[in-house]
């Protein structure tokens, strides 16, 4: 095995996993080490559930993401999660609407298919996900999740022509799967400005992928039933330590599937949305037990992808950057 471990030296990489658990000495811009997202926020009223809840049990979430894709929400409706985001300093992060299991094709349904369900086949696809992106940032979105190769190097051009804010954050969906330190790697070559570890990785096989890349991770420490439906809250202050700068992401086992989501659901997506942030409020609270010393961010730090309202924002459409007066 030698010249194999001596290639990957060479390249950068560890030659074996990292089962000494080392430090991370890597900080996000505002030198915190960690920052909370609750996923699967999929409207404004779940939205404003979870604000309300992480009020009522006094905790700072950092991120917002949401699943059903931005096709599924009325410019109304992503307006107003826009506002309720920016008026607090947290980030918004929407995901591409257009994917295999939205399609007319079966293979992402196939048991052996479903490693394509959320990638883009074929080209008018990605011209849909390439829309789907400059609507949400038109709209004040600045972050948003893909879960496709080329739709991610894409997203990189379109920064650099003006078509999305140079500060839009990319965030790689969990669903691409990624899963060593070269092929994460590869994602943050390709544009990833945080990345989604799938959520089955040991501490020593997430560490090796912490010292190949510089940027976020994001790690559910409660992963939904679909995702292996793990409960790591125990955990945390490890993951912190030898991942930082990280995203502690609350998902929640045991829920239906909510996916694609609306107004027909949207009891169920409340609730589902306050018990996430109970879940946070509790993980939260085992790390203040165990490691107080851990360093988070304040609401609106420099790197979270804040929204900005339509009526004080740099829209970008097109070549032009429209700069409102």
């Amino acid at each position: 095995m030698e010249k194999s471990r001596a290639l990957l030296r060479e390249l950068g990489f560890l030659d074996r996993e990292a089962y000494d658990l080392p430090d991370s000495d890597k900080r996000f811009p505002d030198g915190a080490q960690y920052r909370v997202e609750i996923p699967s926020v999929e409207g404004p009223e779940s939205l404003k559930a979870v604000f309300q809840e992480a009020d009522r049990y006094g905790i700072t979430i950092h991120r917002v993401s949401q699943g059903s894709g931005i096709m599924l929400l009325t410019d109304e409706e992503i307006t107003e999660m826009v506002n309720l985001c920016a008026s607090r300093g947290v980030e918004l992060s929407l995901f591409v609407g257009p994917r295999g299991t939205w399609d007319i094709s079966a293979q992402p349904l196939t048991p052996a298919g479903k490693a394509i369900a959320l990638r883009h086949e074929g080209v008018d696809q990605l011209v849909y996900a390439m829309e789907d992106l400059q609507r949400a940032n038109r709209l004040g979105v600045r972050g948003a999740l893909v879960a496709d190769e080329g739709l991610l190097l894409l997203t990189g051009e379109m920064k650099k022509r003006s078509m999305l804010d140079p500060g839009f954050v990319v965030k790689v969906s969990v669903q691409m799967m990624a899963a060593n330190p070269v092929s994460i790697k590869l994602m943050q070559d390709l544009g990833a400005d945080t990345y989604n570890v799938p959520t089955g990785l040991t501490l020593p096989k997430l560490a090796s992928a912490r010292q190949a890349i510089d940027i976020p991770l994001d790690v559910y420490v409660e992963a939904p039933d679909g995702l292996g439906g793990f409960i790591r809250h125990y955990e945390i202050p490890e993951l912190i330590r030898i991942l930082s700068p990280i995203y502690i992401k609350f998902g929640l086992r045991n829920h239906p599937d909510v996916y694609p989501s609306g107004s027909h659901l949207e009891p169920v997506n409340i609730s589902l949305s306050r018990e996430r942030v109970r879940r946070a409020y509790l993980g939260l609270e085992l790390l203040k037990r165990y490691a107080p010393e851990l360093k988070t961010s304040e609401l609106g730090a420099a790197g979270l992808g804040v929204p900005i309202p339509q009526d004080s924002t740099t829209i970008y459409s097109g070549e032009q950057a429209l700069v409102d007066n």
